[in-house]
């Protein structure tokens, strides 16, 4: 199979589909691969890196994507790649369909089969390819939310984790997953007063029985919610729906209830975000207010750590990205459930419930779009 990287053309996205490992490791397998010239300097990597790897650099994406069999991205296919799509052609990237009706009808359009790494599983229940950036951006929330915080970019002026005398943050995380989980062990580390809230009781018993007293928790009841989130300073939104669109758990009323300059980090933005008022912003502009409270909702937060990022995409997706490219998408998702749960879009069908629920589309079961 012919393999195609091309390079990520999202406002400061500087992640990079492939690495040069994976690219060797799919040349040691067989395959062609051809990465578009400069995808990976964002992420530390150079075309020579790619040429010792065995694989070989285009000047443009359309040359990629005309001779590649499979294209392997990380972020959804913006409107000029999409155009560049083909029937039979299998895209391996984030898709997060939900919330996008454009790429969705563009995408059903093109023919192509769309494997959507945020919906691959794996035996314990888990979303694999979708963990490694959840990592990431929990690592990040406090990070940016401490940077929101600060009175020159529109916060309240609080430290994190205070000082003698002047008490700490007070950070509020919704959701305890991946993201949540990640964003509290940090948020603690910096020394702020931190409450996680989940609506799994045996989630809350795990959170409790590993991290003891680093930090709280508590039922995420819309009670709950509203109340922690008025004495927030800061709120990470971490929750997630797989493949559906994310549930607005903080209100726009809500907002006047909260502390002046208390700063909202939504990590569910590519989802469409868990805040009212939640919309899409880029690295170069991240953060907005509302009704008094900062905004922070960058869409590829794991974009401004692209080289960590990367590298961690890259170890998660390898496997399947294999697996697609020696047995051919059919045979890949037969042998494999859980990779069969990442088909999203096949052959002008939609083929993943929850993004057909969240769009009011027509959908059919992988299992059927097995047969087409």
């Amino acid at each position: 199979m012919h393999i195609g990287c091309p390079k990520e053309i999202k406002p400061q996205e500087f992640r990079v589909g492939l690495t040069p490992n994976a690219a060797r490791e799919a040349v040691d397998h067989g395959h062609k691969v051809t990465v578009e010239t400069n995808a990976g300097l964002g992420a530390g990597f150079t075309d020579a890196d790619y040429v010792a790897a065995g694989a070989k650099v285009a000047a443009t994406a359309a040359e990629v994507f005309k001779a590649a069999d499979m294209i392997v991205k990380v972020k959804e296919p913006q409107a000029g790649e999409r155009k560049m799509l083909r029937e039979g052609q299998i895209l391996f990237t984030y898709l997060h369909l939900a919330p996008d009706p454009e790429q969705t009808k563009d995408l059903i359009a093109s023919g192509a089969t769309c494997i959507a790494y945020e919906t691959v599983t794996d035996r314990n229940g888990g979303l694999p390819l979708l963990a490694p950036m959840s990592e990431v951006a929990g690592r990040l929330a406090p990070q940016v939310g401490a940077w929101t915080l600060q009175k020159a970019n529109g916060g309240r002026g609080v430290l994190m984790g205070g000082v003698p005398g002047v008490g700490p943050a007070r950070v509020l995380v919704i959701g305890g997953g991946v993201v949540g989980t990640h964003a509290a062990k940090i948020a603690a580390g910096m020394g702020a007063d931190v409450t996680v809230l989940d609506r799994s009781i045996p989630r809350l018993r795990y959170l409790d029985d590993v991290f003891g007293g680093t930090f709280k928790n508590a039922y995420a009841s819309a009670g709950n919610i509203a109340e922690l989130a008025a004495e927030a300073d800061m709120v990470i939104g971490a929750v997630l729906i797989p493949g559906a669109a994310a549930p607005k758990l903080i209100t726009r009323a809500m907002l006047k209830t909260m502390k002046p300059g208390a700063a909202l980090v939504d990590v569910a933005i590519d989802q469409g975000g868990c805040f009212e008022t939640s919309h899409a912003t880029t690295h170069q502009d991240p953060v907005y207010e509302v009704d008094g409270i900062m905004h922070y909702c960058v869409a590829n937060m794991p974009g401004a750590v692209a080289r960590t990022s990367t590298i961690a995409l890259g170890n998660a997706t390898m496997p399947f990205m294999l697996a697609l490219a020696d047995k051919g998408w059919k045979q890949a998702c037969k042998d494999d459930a859980h990779l069969l749960a990442g088909l999203n879009v096949h052959a002008g069908k939609l083929t993943y419930e929850a993004v057909g629920k969240a769009l009011g589309m027509p959908v059919i079961s992988p299992a059927e779009a097995l047969k087409i």
